[in-house]
């Protein structure tokens, strides 16, 4: 491939590094058109007796014995 992109630059008169960066905003451009989806799922939370969601320290030694 590197041979296909250095003949091409030379047939053109360019560098190779601007063959390169047109190759590359296409591939881009051809990327951002398709679209993307986000699926998010979600999951049950029950609150647990004896846990304050309003102190964040108690929160945290109760994470760390997990």
């Amino acid at each position: 491939m590197f041979r296909q992109i250095k003949k091409k630059a030379a047939e053109q008169g360019r560098t190779l590094q601007a063959v390169v960066n047109d190759l590359l905003r296409r591939a881009l451009v051809q990327t951002a058109r398709q679209p993307y989806r986000l699926n998010l799922k979600g999951w049950q939370a029950n609150e647990q007796p004896g846990v304050d969601l309003l102190d964040r320290d108690k929160l945290f030694d109760l994470m760390d014995g997990r």
